[in-house]
């Protein structure tokens, strides 16, 4: 039916855009990082320091990182890393996500996660 747009390398512009989406739904947090990036680092452990499992998705280890990195500057405004999403919402960067649980307001989002995905595991 629509038509998609194939970038050069063979993957079509949608496509990471749906993988992108497919992640975040499947995970209650997921981390758009790099493995040089020290606020990607900061983000990770304030994640482990709370004891909240975590999908990072390392960018630079992935052949199509670069389209990734362009899908997310198109779903957040920004192209920096990391882009952190929990319960499916994009919450920011490493410095948004410190302030958010310095507020004492990341660990109520994880958790909303974690009951909604428990109720839908009860039908």
């Amino acid at each position: 039916m629509g038509n998609s747009t194939s970038s050069s390398l063979g993957m079509s512009a949608t496509a990471p855009v749906n993988q992108i989406q497919e992640t975040i739904s499947e995970n209650c947090v997921v981390i758009f990082s790099k493995t040089s990036c020290a606020y990607c680092t900061m983000a990770k452990k304030l994640f482990r320091d709370m004891n909240v499992n975590y999908k990072a998705v390392e960018l630079d280890m992935l052949e199509y990182g670069s389209q990734f990195q362009d899908a997310l500057y198109k779903m957040t405004g920004e192209r920096t890393v990391p882009r952190i999403f929990v319960n499916g919402t994009f919450i920011g960067g490493a410095t948004d996500t410190h302030r958010l649980h310095k507020e004492g307001k990341l660990l109520p989002l994880v958790h909303q996660c974690y009951l909604k995905k428990s109720k839908r595991r009860e039908f």
